[in-house]
């Protein structure tokens, strides 16, 4: 066995900016598969991850659990730098040849905050060189680049003062979940879906409700975590391709997680506007390994009511924005009123319907509350790549709808 094996490693978990906290809970939570020896240890939170360290096989352990995770990076070095050549020189130092071997490609990304360095891509450039010297030094060899399908990626990231150096343990980022074949116009990406039901306190048996499903990821999430499918159980990992591999015990880590037994009755329920998300959605499940009933209609938003006769559900969804809400919009209404009529409408019907449910909107637009004429009980600010957006949560109380309806009427 190899001491990378049976080393620890410093681990850094990207994740979406907002889910910080929850990514630093899953993780703990991770931590106890191990177990009774438990090796992973989580760390601090940073704006956009979670440091942690443990056995290469606790990074084997994040990437096949984690859901809000967007990679599992490993720490090969970190020091401070002056220039491009002291980076060059930390990477040449490093014994790539113990991780992977020459014949593999590879990929170098940077990231920096407040570098005083010029160019991210010369800085790019030297880790490259720095990697490929080493191992022709080593062996008259280097690694060809393969910025598309890479075996190996390896990234840099730079601050006011100091370099770290990482090789991604995880391949393709973690939202990539191996199951998606079909989408609509950008969705949603499965890490932050699975952050949102976890900040929106959704557990197994809860009643779930997504109004807006469009292909289907809120409602896939939560059904592969009733179902205990690990968020990684349909993919391959870097990792997988790193010396030394040891496939028998990978094997066993993912052989380990016991499946739940199968609902008898559906608890998540989904329906959007369009008949071919409706579709769509619908083969995703199947391509996820779900194998119980997850009802999904065609129906507008505006129009729906509970899909079961409960005293709290959980309502979870990403409004669509302007496009979508036209589907069967009326043409002569700018897209502007479109949207105003829209959520005014759907405002009425969470009222009126709702009453005892907990409704989280997932939205870039801040003014939200104000088109559907509702109160926020709270809001969580997250970023959906670059766009800052906001988890609005509204509490229905039971007793809306007859105060509204007992309210004059405006002339």
């Amino acid at each position: 066995m190899s001491h990378l094996a049976t080393d620890s490693h410093s681990y850094f978990c990207p994740c979406p900016r907002g889910l910080e906290a929850a990514l630093a809970e899953e993780l703990n939570e991770i931590a106890q598969f191990s177990a009774p020896a438990v090796t992973l240890k989580v760390h601090t939170q940073v704006p956009g991850g979670v440091h942690c360290s443990g056995l290469l096989s606790d990074a084997w352990r994040i990437n096949l659990h984690s859901r809000i995770a967007s990679r599992v990076l490993l720490r090969l070095t970190h020091g401070a730098y002056k220039n491009e050549n002291d980076i060059y020189d930390m990477t040449l130092e490093q014994e790539w040849e113990s991780w992977f071997p020459v014949s593999h490609t590879i990929r170098v990304d940077v990231t920096a905050v407040k570098s005083p360095l010029r160019s991210l891509q010369f800085t790019t450039l030297k880790i490259k060189d720095g990697i490929c010297d080493r191992f022709r030094d080593l062996c008259n060899e280097r690694p060809s680049v393969d910025t598309g399908t890479p075996d190996m990626r390896i990234v840099g990231f730079l601050d006011a003062h100091n370099f770290t150096l990482y090789l991604d343990t995880s391949g393709e980022a973690l939202f990539k979940r191996g199951w998606r074949a079909e989408t609509g116009d950008a969705p949603l990406r499965e890490n932050l879906a699975a952050g949102l039901l976890r900040t929106s306190g959704w557990k197994p048996g809860t009643v779930l409700f997504d109004p807006m499903c469009g292909s289907g990821t809120i409602l896939i999430e939560a059904a592969q975590i009733v179902a205990g499918i690990p968020a990684g159980a349909r993919r391959h990992f870097a990792f997988e391709k790193f010396n030394d591999f040891e496939s028998a015990k990978w094997l066993a880590i993912k052989g380990s997680f016991k499946p739940n037994p199968l609902p008898t009755t559906p608890t998540i329920f989904g329906s959007d506007i369009s008949g071919d998300m409706v579709q769509i959605a619908a083969n995703n499940l199947r391509n996820a390994g779900i194998l119980f009933e997850v009802p999904i209609k065609q129906i507008e938003a505006q129009e729906v009511k509970p899909p079961v006769e409960v005293e709290h559900g959980i309502m979870l969804t990403n409004p669509p924005y302007g496009e979508r809400i036209g589907v069967r919009g009326d043409s002569t209404l700018s897209s502007d009123d479109l949207l105003t009529a829209f959520f005014s409408a759907f405002g009425t019907t969470l009222k009126q319907r709702f009453a005892g449910w907990s409704v989280f909107l997932f939205s870039a637009d801040l003014g939200l509350p104000k088109l559907l004429r509702l109160k926020e009980a709270r809001k969580t600010p997250f970023f959906n790549g670059a766009l800052e957006c906001r988890l609005f949560r509204f509490d229905m109380v039971a007793g809306f709808n007859r105060r509204e309806a007992a309210k004059p009427k405006a002339e």
